[in-house]
């Protein structure tokens, strides 16, 4: 009989649901994870689930994909969405959170668990041939022995250049040159706003573009994720870019003046202590010396400290509509199962989710059961159709990144005209899907 019923390498978002929902139903579970031993160009931490980019997990207004999306992960009891709540910090509509407190609950977790035996070594190839269901939830940042693995079973992999912002000492901010407020009043004073003139807005935009960058050899033939895209990148667009993305200010008047800025800089909190700001839209690959010289610049930054520097680094993911079926395993082995933003899906919340949908089809697997065929029309059903190429969006298309969003739902078999109306239309009808789909798989346990 075999020591585990299970093995997962990588304890990142989906390999950490994935590992506690298993253990959760029973089974022994290997979670094996690199880190301390290796670590990756964007971890600072030996952590497992550590958010690495940002500490938003983006809408909870079920009106959007993100917060779709969040609901029927938690009609499955996502443990990992659970603990996100519980570390939630203010930021308006959005759920952020406490990243050392998230990873800490969750590390703490499954090194305790009784179903669960943490490994820590490095994986350096696929286990092409097992036959206990093994998962592969190495991320993005999965290691260069391992990717190349992967790049050779494949048939090649992909690359992107994924980016991350500056997080700023909260008691080095001077609070005098800015105002507490969220989007249009939304979320009271989970943000600070840093009003931009626009001779200040021309000075930073100009600093930015002449700025010294991180070279990054191979990173240059690599195309950028379009959620997470670096200051610099979306300034080269044009010199208003940045007023229309990161530096909006619409829906942001200063609340002293009731005047609107002509740019905005925010800052969100990191934590629940709210000891430290992430300046949000702000991912960036100046050189560190050019962050601190032109962030310094700004009147409210001006004695800033810097907790993290802002930075790029590779992501891999692999061309999945060629390899793995709707069921989050290898069309060449039903045993080797992969999930997470190596997949292709990108984002927290997607990841999350994979790493849920993945635990689901191997208990059925464990189970001699048939895999579950999700619901077209669910946000499950679409991220599987997805990954599998059985998606418009994928299919016979050019293979990229993709966070879920509404358009991948079928389109209403009635043409609605009030955009709002058909949008609760169609949230409602995935959702009712998706309870219903539930309840005939797992009743109301």
């Amino acid at each position: 009989m075999a020591e585990y019923d299970v093995i997962i390498a990588g304890a990142g978002l989906a390999g950490s649901e994935a590992a506690y929902q298993l253990a959760e139903s029973g089974y022994k579970v290997n979670l094996i994870e690199m880190r301390p031993l290796k670590t990756t160009p964007a971890h600072e931490t030996d952590k497992f689930a550590e958010l690495v980019c940002s500490n938003s997990l983006k809408s909870l207004d079920i009106t959007t994909g993100s917060g779709l999306l969040k609901k029927e992960m938690m009609l499955y009891n996502s443990f990992l969405m659970q603990t996100a709540l519980k570390c939630s910090v203010p930021a308006g509509g959005a759920l952020a959170v406490d990243r050392v407190l998230f990873s800490n609950i969750i590390t703490n977790s499954l090194k305790n668990h009784k179903n669960i035996t943490v490994t820590n070594k490095e994986i350096t190839e696929l286990p092409i041939n097992t036959d206990t269901p093994f998962l592969i939830a190495t991320g993005p940042l999965t290691s260069d022995i391992l990717a190349e693995h992967i790049k050779e079973y494949c048939g090649g992999a992909l690359y992107f250049a994924d980016a991350i912002s500056p997080i700023i000492d909260a008691d080095t901010v001077d609070m005098e040159k800015g105002y507490f407020l969220g989007r249009y009043g939304k979320g009271g004073d989970d943000y600070f706003n840093i009003p931009l003139t626009e001779e200040e807005y021309n000075i930073f935009y100009d600093d930015i573009m002449a700025a010294p960058k991180t070279a990054f050899h191979d990173f240059e033939k690599i195309s950028y994720f379009e959620g997470c895209m670096p200051v610099e990148i979306m300034a080269e667009r044009g010199r208003q870019t940045l007023t229309f993305g990161p530096m909006k200010p619409v829906g942001l008047e200063d609340p002293k003046t009731n005047i609107r800025p002509y740019a905005v800089i925010q800052l969100r909190k990191e934590n629940k202590e709210c000891t430290a700001y992430n300046m949000v839209g702000f991912q960036t690959k100046m050189t560190i010396g050019a962050q601190i010289e032109i962030f310094r610049k700004i009147p409210a930054l001006k004695t800033a400290e810097f907790l993290r520097f802002g930075s790029v680094h590779r992501n891999t993911y692999i061309e999945s509509p060629k390899h793995i079926s709707r069921y989050f395993n290898f069309n060449s082995n039903k045993n080797l199962f992969i999930a997470g933003q190596i997949t292709g899906l990108e984002g927290y919340n997607e990841s999350i989710a994979g790493g849920l949908i993945a635990s689901l089809q191997i208990a059925r697997l464990l189970q001699n059961k048939p895999f579950l065929d999700f619901p077209a029309g669910t946000a499950f059903g679409s991220l599987s159709e997805y990954i599998s190429g059985i998606s418009e969006f994928s299919k016979n298309k050019k293979y990229v990144p993709s966070n879920f969003h509404l358009g991948m739902l079928p389109p209403l078999e009635k043409k609605v005209r009030d955009k709002k109306q058909k949008k609760q239309i169609q949230i409602d009808s995935a959702y009712q899907k998706a309870e219903l789909f539930y309840k005939e798989n797992y009743g109301n346990r």
